[in-house]
């Protein structure tokens, strides 16, 4: 099994290095959304502060952006659909 605090600090690695969101990271790494975030929103904080930090201001631009995203998301759907 994977030692939490090096799997918290891989996730945050990849959000920071890549800009990913929550779901992005969770897809590589083949595990739930809800334990990547568990880890970096929380675990992480304990273990490394300032990587914690570094990886919750992009996951919350990731989240100012996201109905953004759902927009065009839908918008690509619809216009496929015409």
């Amino acid at each position: 099994m994977v030692d939490i605090e090096k799997r918290a600090k891989m996730f945050a690695n990849y959000i920071i290095e890549n800009k990913a969101t929550v779901r992005a990271t969770a897809k590589k790494f083949c595990i739930s959304k809800s334990t990547v975030h568990k880890d970096v929103a929380e675990r992480l904080e304990k273990f490394n502060p300032s990587l914690a930090k570094e990886a919750k201001k992009i996951l919350q631009i990731n989240k100012s952006e996201r109905h953004l995203r759902g927009g065009m998301a839908t918008k690509i759907k619809y216009s496929k659909i015409s």
